[in-house]
């Protein structure tokens, strides 16, 4: 029996088991797909927030040095959005392939001893008290890799030769949009289709775009442009007139036609390594826990590609589940603790999903009004640096924040920056992943509330000569704190989220 099953190995799935399996947890990953990471994949934006995420895991310079950083932005627009406002140590969106995060979550999943269970099929989900299972069935599914075959009289049975049940504390479905898990589970998956008919492809281009990244809208047409920075790009294109399933072959003549409407250009589009035709729905499960199983990424909720916050926003519910399962398993945190990861993420969810919808309907639009609509809110984004900066917040992630309770100091909740510290970066101390007490320089009082390095917290000194006093989760984001040194409430406050006595 192991502590966390994770079904799919998707960046959310990988990035999760291998959060789990840092602290010391016992975690299998199954997965329906064959071993091997390809590079057919759709999403291509790694926003600031995700990239901190990543920083807090050694992870996110790596990246960076294979993807092509974008600091400005041509969205429905030909005016540049200027990313470099950002608050962050990455103040750009990340133009690179899903391949590339996976090969890197996928690396630290393993060297941390993850068990990964390839060419094996979830067919369902049980739960009893005190743990949780999935019945699978194919090449993993095997006496060696944790295979149970005593969990009830049904074990085994009715699915065919290969079929077993794994059992473990807690199961969490990251299986995308058509999982299993959640099926399992009877939850609805409300929701209708946004955009259907959207070829999309990796190309070479005979012209350099003007930006590399653009997307605009006009008439019937929508295009994408992307450059990965290897001299392939990603590109989309959309024709309203032109509706056809997604079984229908997929041409690059399609893109070629929407670029040149859309863009102007079509660059040259030539040689595609892969191409294919998709819709995309707006959907979200109403619950993100069921006792002992969870969902979290495609899997809870999915949502227009405007935006480029689908697989952000799958990492960064991996990233808020992640120490809290650590945190139950571990003694440290009771039951209600896991009730949070619903309470945060499902908002987090449902707001994604307006945001992306109303930038994919702004730009699909056939209303004169709407598009006039569409033309001033540009124009806004350019202009006027306070609406701006929101949006791009949003986006991005950097501007998430979680509810707070009543009376609380209003840092807590949101997003913690990337702190200076006598220690090093926030980001660095935060890789170890545990909380972190962020203290006035040279405060003893408040040093001295935080028990030794190998304990639930570790205290950090602020470089600065302010007097607050900052409790830090292990996703980095502000639990407690106070303008001035109050080692009293920091005391409570430890007790409430680490289980220091």
């Amino acid at each position: 029996m192991t502590d966390v099953i994770v079904v799919g190995a998707g960046p959310t799935g990988l990035l999760l088991a291998g959060d789990l399996a840092v602290a010391g947890r016992s975690v299998t990953l199954v997965e329906r797909r064959p071993e091997a990471v390809g590079n057919l994949t759709r999403a291509l934006a790694v926003h600031a927030r995700t990239l901190e995420q990543l920083d807090a895991r050694g992870l996110a310079d790596e990246l960076v040095a294979r993807g092509y950083p974008v600091r400005e932005l041509r969205l429905l627009t030909r005016t540049p959005i200027d990313l470099t406002r950002l608050h962050s140590r990455f103040p750009y969106v990340l133009v690179v392939g899903q391949y590339e995060v996976e090969r890197l979550l996928e690396r630290r999943a393993r060297e941390a001893g993850a068990t990964f269970l390839y060419d094996t099929e979830v067919t369902g989900v049980r739960q009893e008290d005190g743990g949780a299972g999935v019945e699978v069935r194919g090449g993993g599914a095997d006496a060696e890799s944790g295979a149970e075959s005593g969990w009830g009289p049904e074990s085994g049975s009715g699915r065919g030769s290969g079929s077993r049940v794994l059992r473990a504390s807690y199961v969490v479905g990251t299986d995308g949009a058509s999982s299993t898990v959640r099926r399992s589970l009877g939850l609805p998956f409300p929701g209708s289709a946004v955009i259907r008919s959207m070829v999309l492809a990796d190309v070479r281009l005979t012209r350099t775009p003007p930006a590399p990244l653009m997307a605009n809208a006009e008439g019937d047409f929508f295009a994408l442009v992307g450059a990965f920075g290897d001299g392939w790009y990603r590109v989309m294109g959309w024709n309203r007139a032109r509706q056809l399933p997604d079984s229908a072959p997929a041409d690059l003549d399609e893109v070629r036609e929407a670029a040149r409407q859309a863009l102007g250009s079509d660059y040259g589009m030539h040689s595609p390594r892969w191409i294919s035709r998709f819709h995309s729905d707006e959907r979200q499960a109403p619950h993100y826990r069921v006792g002992r199983v969870f969902l979290a990424g495609d899997a809870a909720h999915v949502h227009s590609p405007a935006g480029g916050m689908g697989m952000n926003t799958g990492l960064q519910d991996a990233a808020n589940l992640s120490w809290k399962l650590s945190a139950v398993l571990d003694g440290r945190a009771g039951d209600a603790l896991l009730d949070t990861y619903e309470t945060e993420r499902h908002p987090v969810g449902a707001m994604v999903l307006r945001a992306s919808g109303v930038i994919i309907r702004l730009a699909l639009t056939r209303s004169a009004p709407l598009r006039a609509l569409r033309s001033a809110g540009s124009q806004m984004l350019v202009r006027a640096h306070p609406f701006a900066d929101r949006v791009m917040r949003m986006v991005t992630g950097i501007g998430i924040a979680y509810p707070s309770p009543r009376g609380a100091h209003p840092l807590v909740g949101r997003r913690a920056p990337d702190l200076a510290l006598s220690s090093g970066r926030l980001y660095e101390v935060l890789r170890a992943g545990r909380f972190v007490v962020v203290g006035p320089r040279g405060d003893e009082r408040v040093r001295s509330v935080v028990p030794g390095d190998d304990g639930p917290a570790v205290y950090a000194e602020s470089t600065r000569s302010a007097t607050r006093t900052l409790l830090i989760r292990p996703d980095g984001y502000i639990a407690w704190a106070a303008d001035r040194p109050d080692p009293a409430s920091l005391r409570r406050a430890l007790a409430e989220w680490t289980g220091q006595p």
